[in-house]
């Protein structure tokens, strides 16, 4: 009987180790970032300000992650105002009519150590596609106020015109201006939730 307690008692504590946690975007120590071609022969970077994010994983490890995450498009900022505004318009995003680009896990399968394949759904002004990122996984601490964070670098490309970001023009050697590919790049830290 004194064991059967035992074994009780020691389920009862890990429990709680394995339990469901929700995980929340740190938007201070995280950020969204894109990178196009511009005339061929350099590249445009960019980022987006707003955004928020969460995860749902029971697993130590994060294998079963549950990853949603939103981006505000009106946040967007390339360090030209001119620019900006542009791709708030109907010949990129139409911010006024799809503020929001959307992403759902699919699946977070771990590949080796610490890289990560995760894949979802996209979904760009109205329009959702399936993707995939390569994400690194740094890690997870305490930090010095008691909370627990965990930290991932992903990256990706998408083909933007899969999503209606249809402006093009072309240069005088027949190169586009805006490069087809874009390339996504997030560092987030997650804080989970108490």
């Amino acid at each position: 009987m004194k064991k059967l307690f035992v074994a009780a008692a020691l389920l009862l504590s890990t429990s709680g180790l394995f339990a469901q946690s929700t995980w929340n975007v740190d938007p201070v120590h995280s950020n969204v970032r894109f990178t196009v071609s511009h005339l061929v022969i350099s590249e445009v970077e960019g980022s987006f300000k707003k955004f928020n994010g969460s995860l749902q994983s029971a697993k130590p490890d994060f294998t079963d992650a549950k990853i949603n995450f939103s981006v505000d498009v009106n946040s967007i900022n390339t360090d030209n105002e001119g620019r900006d505004k542009h791709l708030k318009g109907d010949d990129f995003f139409n911010a006024a009519q799809y503020p929001a680009m959307n992403f759902t896990g699919t699946s977070f399968r771990k590949v080796s150590g610490n890289q990560y394949e995760l894949k979802g759904n996209l979904s760009i002004r109205n329009v959702t596609k399936p993707v995939v990122f390569k994400v690194t996984y740094g890690g997870t601490v305490k930090d010095p106020w008691g909370n627990i964070k965990a930290g991932f670098k992903a990256s990706g490309t998408i083909n933007r015109f899969d999503y209606g970001l249809k402006w093009n023009s072309l240069t005088e050697a027949g190169g586009a201006v805006v490069g087809n590919e874009i390339a996504i790049d997030l560092r987030l830290e997650f804080a989970q939730a108490k």
